[in-house]
């Protein structure tokens, strides 16, 4: 078991950082994958891979977590923890407060009373709690976004976004803490990165670093447009103090590990490398007073970089955290006049309707642009024809087009976005 995943991963990373490139035949992945399976990594080191994985190491007190999966996999995730190990569960650190790492605490729990375990030491950051805190008072938004963003069948009726055997922090930290835990030191560090509660866990006695979300074998998630701000810049900071470190095994929360100080640091690098570029030149716009429309179109990231399996935008997306890096810098307005107070959208719509001779002619605009591929200026004309004017058939093309949309798309949540757009299209032509 143990070959299987760092083998993987090492075949993956020395093929596509080789100079000149990777071969045709090159491995690609899956990189990230909910199986629900334990592989042991090392002695006393396993990991079940889910959504997040969860980490496990065997320590003289017992076992240390890190992450705890998510209520949809926490049972089978604890099933599969318990093939490697029947023995407490001693600490279970939370990387960071995200629903698909805390949520599969409540069936770790459970499953230690039924054995008579003592109740686990849970720790995280000083933010978690607070975090939990927004969850609860914000819960109808964040089924709705994740419901968006993943499908509708992600959450069913009454369920809530934090399950409410969620465990809350017990022993939380600042910036550092030591965790001595059966002749295993775990040194705890916080930073700022796709959370403002982030850890990640450096382990001395195997040069291992457990990353959370630092790493997830995707395009930093540091521009998600329907969730609080991220933090690229903290983010790329975080990777080159891990870097620093000279890791040998690199555990992340998504995706795979990989083993090797060298294949460690391309790893890392190449991560850091593309959210620093892309601060330093949306950053660099703005002080030279470009607005955003003008950043989102000009700043990008080295396509070499994308095509990396550990770098490729299929959840978020580089255009995304460049409008956050403007949000977290700049504020909310994108620098456009007009957009300061605008018209309500409804009123500009039947304007421009007007103008152009009627919402049909947008319609028609809107579909022969959609067909040769121009979907972010046929989405523009559908949404002003479907607030000019109430018509079945309109809103039923404006589902093609959003269907049309969503498939020409790579990250997931763009293709949420706009297959949530098509869905609510079909249902509001029905109600018409």
């Amino acid at each position: 078991m143990e070959s299987e995943l760092l083998d993987l991963s090492s075949a993956i990373v020395d093929a596509w950082s080789a100079p000149g490139g990777p071969p045709p035949d090159a491995p690609d992945g899956p990189a990230n994958r909910i199986t629900n399976e334990l592989s042991e990594l090392a002695d006393g080191l396993a990991i079940v891979e889910s959504f997040s994985h969860v980490l496990a190491f065997r320590t003289d007190d017992g076992l240390v977590l890190f992450d705890s999966s998510s209520a949809l996999t926490g049972e089978r995730v604890t099933a599969s923890l318990r093939t490697w190990s029947d023995e407490p569960i001693d600490t279970l650190v939370y990387t960071h407060g995200h629903v698909d790492h805390v949520g599969g605490s409540g069936a770790l729990i459970a499953d230690g009373i039924e054995r008579g375990h003592k109740f686990p030491r849970v720790v995280g950051h000083e933010a978690v709690e607070a975090r939990f805190a927004r969850y609860r008072a914000t819960d109808g938004w964040n089924l709705n976004v994740n419901r968006r963003q993943f499908g509708p069948g992600l959450f069913g009726a009454g369920q809530h976004f934090l399950p409410q055997d969620t465990a809350p922090v017990e022993l939380s930290f600042r910036e550092s803490l030591a965790l001595d835990v059966g002749g295993t030191t775990f040194e705890l560090h916080h930073s700022l990165g796709e959370t403002d509660d982030h850890a990640w866990a450096w382990i001395p006695s195997m040069k291992a670093v457990a990353v959370g979300d630092f790493v997830a074998w995707v395009f930093p998630n540091a521009g998600n447009p329907q969730k609080v701000q991220r933090y690229p810049a903290e983010w790329a900071a975080a990777l080159r103090r891990i870097l620093a470190l000279e890791p040998e095994l690199l555990l992340p929360a998504h995706g795979l590990p990989v083993r090797g100080a060298e294949r460690v640091a391309t790893v890392l690098g190449d991560l850091a490398t593309a959210l620093e570029g892309l601060v330093r030149d949306v950053v660099s716009a703005m002080n030279d007073g470009a607005v955003l429309d003008d950043i989102v179109n000009s700043v990008r990231v080295d396509p070499d970089l994308l095509r990396r399996p550990w770098m490729r935008p299929v959840y978020d997306e580089p255009e995304f955290v460049v409008r956050n890096i403007w949000r977290l810098y700049g504020g909310w307005w994108d620098g456009d006049p007009a957009r300061l107070k605008p018209p309500p959208a409804a009123d500009l719509a039947r304007e421009v309707a007007d103008l152009a001779g009627g919402a049909d002619r947008l319609v028609t605009r809107a579909q022969d642009l959609s067909a040769i591929g121009e979907h972010r200026m046929a989405c523009e004309l559908i949404e002003m024809a479907a607030r000019a004017k109430r018509d079945p058939g309109l809103w039923r093309v404006r589902a093609d087009i959003y269907r049309r949309r969503a498939a020409a798309e790579m990250s997931l949540m763009a293709q949420g976005v706009f297959n949530e757009a098509a869905r609510s299209s079909e249902e509001q032509a029905e109600q018409m």
